[in-house]
């Protein structure tokens, strides 16, 4: 049950009977397990405290103390996340998500002045590289899946220009000026079919500056859609800055245009109209398309992805019997114009 301020620390401390959880001396601070920052609704749950001593409080927020640490000694056995996080993830306090091999992906609040000098000693813990979020599905799009997350609200679309790109049917890429390249998983492993954009980046990632990253569609293997007539096998739909900022759109194309990238198609550009984009896919054929993303035009930072891009789907995308492009024998190719 989400509570107030004031009830929520009352409520923390009288679980803990006013003791930290952690050496059983008094408590000074009923402590966010998850940053409230992070959630909607300011994330007052009892389940997302712990009554902490002042050296154990420091302790947590730089994340020396773990959220599991702190919940196992506090008997806390709901984990409380918001509503865009992933319960088979594993976060600290800040969001930051911590991979398999022990190290850290940089999360919404990562580049935060307040969170850069509370995470100083534990820096060298992170990656130097982003996972592209999970884009939150429209309200009415054709293939929302128990997994998948849908926005709850358009009006902070209201009164702002957008664009709606098309939504190409590849594997999510990204790659950086240090010749890094990783699908949407940091740690996934390579595969045959990403030679190609591996190749392109090479060639393109002395001229992105230090910190930005490029992402875009890897269109090499086909997955659900052929696509007979592409002008390359990787299409750009965004760019990041040093500081997690995803640039407008004006800024992407230029981008593009001084990289050389191929850029999504773009299907629509203006005010944001509710009736435009809701019956936005009866102009497309869903035969050969898979849906649309709609973004606003203006640079926006990470933590507000999820706020300001949004797709559609369409009905039975993936093939059926199990199939997986990226476990066939001989994944099939898409064409690009000779």
């Amino acid at each position: 049950m989400l509570l107030t301020r004031d009830i929520f620390r009352e409520s923390v401390f009288q679980r803990d009977n006013h003791r930290c959880v952690i050496c059983g001396n008094v408590a000074k601070d009923a402590h966010h397990i998850i940053e409230r920052r992070l959630f909607d609704d300011g994330g007052y749950y009892i389940d997302n405290g712990a009554s902490l001593c002042e050296e154990h409080h420091i302790l947590a927020e730089k994340t020396i103390l773990t959220c599991e640490e702190i919940r196992e000694a506090a008997g806390i056995e709901n984990v409380i996340l918001p509503s865009h996080m992933y319960t088979d993830v594993r976060y600290d306090k800040w969001g930051n998500v911590y991979i398999d091999n022990g190290m850290r992906l940089k999360g919404e609040l990562f580049y935060d002045e307040s969170v850069q000098k509370i995470l100083e000693s534990v820096l060298h813990e992170f990656m130097p590289y982003v996972k592209y979020p999970r884009t939150y599905h429209l309200p009415w799009s054709q293939n929302v899946t128990d997994d998948d997350r849908v926005i709850k609200s358009l009006e902070q679309f209201e009164g702002k220009e957008i664009v709606i790109i098309e939504k190409m049917d590849g594997e999510n890429s990204t790659f950086y000026n240090d010749l890094y390249f990783h699908a949407r998983s940091l740690d996934s492993e390579s595969h045959p079919s990403q030679s190609w954009v591996r190749n392109f980046s090479s060639k393109v990632a002395w001229e992105i500056p230090e910190g930005w990253r490029i992402c875009g569609e890897n269109l090499y293997a086909t997955h659900s859609i052929e696509y007979n007539e592409l002008e390359s096998y990787f299409y750009g739909f965004s760019i990041w800055n040093e500081k997690n900022e995803c640039l407008s759109w004006d800024e992407t194309q230029s981008y593009f245009d001084i990289l050389n990238i191929t850029c999504v198609p773009v299907l629509y550009r203006g005010m944001f109209d509710i009736d435009i984009v809701k019956d936005f896919h009866k102009s497309m054929n869903l035969d050969t398309q898979e849906g649309y993303v709609m973004r606003i035009v203006d640079k926006f930072s990470f933590i507000d992805f999820k706020k300001y891009v949004a797709k559609f789907v369409r009905a039975l995308h993936v093939k059926p019997n199990n199939f997986h492009w990226k476990y066939e024998r001989y994944f099939n190719v898409n064409k690009v114009r000779s």
